[in-house]
């Protein structure tokens, strides 16, 4: 559904909210440390959501990522445009090209359906609103070695 870069940014994203504390800021080791992410790939997604406003960064001793009270208030379709821009919501679910309203694939009215759903959800779940669900241990961005 997601690119590799796109899920790693959302992961990034909500990883850097749920440990910047008062406005700390959190560095690129500690951020793929805590998603299970490598670092150069990251720090280049990292980039274009600085780009995008998605993120804030800092240079220097005390420099690291973090989001201000508005970013942290953006919801969560801003990191995956930003990324991965408006295909998920319009391409077809085959990756046909000439895919449409008039000449449908054959999940077309089905994938379409699912796509509004996510699109929706996208649209109405925050970043703080994840990072919180992290900070109170209701869900995880690292898998469970076990």
């Amino acid at each position: 559904m997601f690119s590799k870069s796109c899920e790693y940014g959302i992961r990034a994203v909500i990883y850097i909210v749920s440990a910047s504390k008062n406005g700390e800021r959190v560095g690129i080791s500690e951020i793929c440390q805590n998603i299970d992410a490598p670092e150069h790939f990251t720090a280049k997604i990292l980039q274009i959501l600085t780009r995008n406003r998605i993120v804030s960064s800092q240079k220097g001793v005390h420099g690291g990522f973090y989001l201000d009270d508005y970013q942290k208030g953006l919801a969560l379709i801003e990191v995956v445009t930003a990324i991965d821009g408006k295909t998920l919501f319009t391409g077809c679910g085959l990756g046909l090209k000439q895919c449409s309203e008039t000449n449908p694939c054959p999940i077309h009215s089905k994938f379409k359906s699912i796509r509004n759903d996510i699109k929706k959800m996208l649209e109405q779940t925050t970043i703080e609103e994840l990072g919180n669900s992290i900070k109170k241990g209701k869900s995880v961005l690292k898998t469970l070695k076990i």
